[in-house]
């Protein structure tokens, strides 16, 4: 197979990944997952997502699409549009499975992936993360991570507007 294709096979679709997520159980395989816009993929994202992917056997990112990015973060963005963040984030060696919502919130999505593992930055405590209760209830953890100063997609966009002035 193509690395071309091995990328692209991660990227699923609801349906198509609770197919893989019954097989992955089946092989006892321990699945985290996080969630986010993965707008312009820099250090902090390469950082937490490698941290988040220790967690467990399997790394399930949950990716929103392009109108969800939109509606969080104004009409500018985002800057890459979701086929290109599903295949930015697919390439990822940590990463196994890639999946589009287009809801405010992945809560849908984590009831779906029923994660042993649910991973967001320290921006947020363990108990305000959507899906705490999904995974709490039948056992799993809901972790915070570090998250790397200096690094943010906004950031990023400001420093490049600052630099064209």
């Amino acid at each position: 197979m193509k690395k071309s294709e091995a990328v692209q096979r991660k990227i699923y679709s609801w349906g198509s990944l609770a197919v893989q997520l019954e097989s992955w159980r089946q092989q006892h395989k321990k699945i985290v997952f996080t969630n986010g816009c993965f707008d312009i993929l820099h250090l902090g994202h390469v950082d937490y997502l490698s941290k988040a992917a220790d967690l467990g056997d399997v790394m399930i990112l949950g990716l929103n699409t392009d109108k969800s990015v939109s509606r969080i973060k104004g009409p500018e963005r985002p800057v890459n549009d979701e086929k290109s963040r599903s295949l930015i984030m697919a390439s990822l060696q940590f990463v196994d499975a890639v999946v589009l919502f287009d809801e405010p919130t992945p809560y849908e999505l984590i009831c779906l992936v029923q994660p042993d593992v649910l991973v967001k930055g320290k921006d947020y405590r363990a108990e305000d993360v959507v899906g705490y209760d999904i995974v709490t209830a039948k056992g799993g953890k809901v972790i915070t991570l570090d998250l790397v100063e200096g690094y943010s997609t906004s950031g990023i966009i400001q420093k490049i507007l600052l630099t064209e002035k």
